[in-house]
């Protein structure tokens, strides 16, 4: 296998970790940028990248395969040499395609079809071609095809397209051609039902891979199922080999999933959000357009010691993200230096016997008035950390005093205890 993975600290199922690629040494947990258009992250150049501190950037092999094409990236040395990036890059099977553009696309045994958004031609991706792709892209870890289907999708389908992904990941490693320098990670389906999801599980660990993914999750099912199949999956997965949520980016989303025992996480998030005048900071999400930003002269974050925050008032970037492309750029540089920073803490915290008060600080945070979701109090308390000290009686104790026949219902909203 091209990478190594050591277990650098543990708080019951949470890990900090040293992952070994062909091309950097990260440090997990870690989050990944996604390049929109192939490799390229909206407005940033790769020494940008580099200062934030970002480690893995994930690659389209869909859009990278449509333009400029997989064989010019490999004639002219591959995507690390073509993008002057020198750290690690991941690229995706193009499965994701079939829920963003399934009414593009045919699924059948074998592969997908999608009518091209560039010149209307047909397309046929199998698992076979996906690797050949990504091997052409050279990319440190490169993901199986599989075949996805949205979790808020009930019935047979989930079922086949969970036994199709046990089929083609079959098909992927027979066609894998540099496993020696590229890393193949496999891909958990199976929707929201434990049974399937355990089916998968123990199909992929079976065929012991390098690594493994948690796919077909943040499409749109409600937060408590999600928590629920994140932990039933790291549960299963091996303990020595990463762990990849794919499509997490909320920043709350990592931190309970990095406390379930998950590793690596992408999306899209930071960097959209950004482009509609949005910057991360630790309290959520502060919205630059709105009119009392005009005449603020703080910074975004006075925590932070990016870039953005060192140099521009948030009265100045309201003034750009309402009227010049400057303004989105510069928050997607803040949003991934959050990011960046985040990955960096929940690291140390676990790495230094802190971490349920990394969680505990995160959360009254971002939650002042107690009102932390029910469901990160339920996951919490699987990953065995102690938020009480974090929730109102209503989040937290309420069912509790309920069962016991204790009544606080003047101490709860009207909407809870009516």
């Amino acid at each position: 296998m091209a990478l190594r993975f050591e277990v650098l600290g543990r708080f019951n199922r949470a890990r900090a970790a040293r992952l070994t690629l062909p091309h950097f040494t990260c440090q997990t947990p870690l989050f990944m940028p996604v390049g929109t258009q192939g490799s390229t992250i909206k407005g940033l150049t790769t020494d940008q990248l580099e200062t934030i501190g970002c480690q893995i950037i994930l690659g389209n092999t869909y859009h990278l395969e449509l333009r400029p094409g997989s064989q010019l990236i490999d004639d002219l040395g591959g995507l690390h040499k073509f993008m002057n990036w020198k750290r690690a890059l991941l690229t995706d099977s193009g499965g994701f395609q079939m829920v963003s553009l399934l009414h593009l696309a045919d699924i059948t045994e074998e592969g997908v079809t999608f009518q091209s958004p560039v010149d209307g031609k047909p397309m046929l991706l199998t698992p076979e071609e996906s690797i050949n792709i990504q091997n052409n892209i050279g990319a440190d870890i490169i993901m199986a095809l599989d075949d996805v289907v949205k979790t808020t999708i009930t019935g047979p389908r989930i079922e086949e397209a969970m036994y199709r992904t046990l089929r083609w990941i079959d098909r992927c490693i027979a066609a894998h051609k540099k496993p020696d320098v590229q890393n193949l990670f496999g891909i958990v389906q199976g929707g929201l039902d434990p049974v399937l999801r355990d089916i998968c599980v123990r199909g992929l660990v079976e065929r012991n891979l390098p690594g493994y993914a948690i796919g077909g999750l943040a499409g749109g099912e409600d937060k408590d199922s999600f928590w629920r199949v994140v932990a039933q999956c790291t549960a299963g997965l091996p303990e020595d080999k990463p762990r990849y949520v794919m499509g997490v980016g909320y920043p709350l989303d990592i931190v309970v999933c990095s406390a379930l025992g998950a590793d690596m996480y992408d999306c899209v998030y930071p960097t959209r959000t950004a482009r509609f005048g949005s910057a991360l900071v630790p309290e959520g999400v502060l919205k630059l357009k709105q009119n009392a930003m005009a005449t603020d002269e703080r910074p975004i974050d006075p925590s932070c010691p990016c870039m953005v925050c060192k140099n521009y008032t948030r009265a100045y970037l309201h003034c750009l993200v309402t009227k010049d492309p400057m303004g989105s750029q510069l928050l997607s540089y803040h949003n991934l230096s959050f990011m960046a920073r985040l990955s960096r803490d929940l690291h140390m915290s676990i790495l230094e016997g802190r971490f349920p008060e990394f969680v505990r600080g995160f959360l009254r945070v971002q939650f002042p008035k107690g009102d932390v979701p029910k469901w990160v109090h339920n996951a919490m308390e699987v990953a065995g950390i102690d938020i009480s000290e974090c929730c109102t009686p209503t989040n937290c104790q309420h069912d509790a005093m309920e069962a016991a026949g204790v009544d606080i219902s003047e101490f709860c909203p009207p909407t809870r205890c009516p």
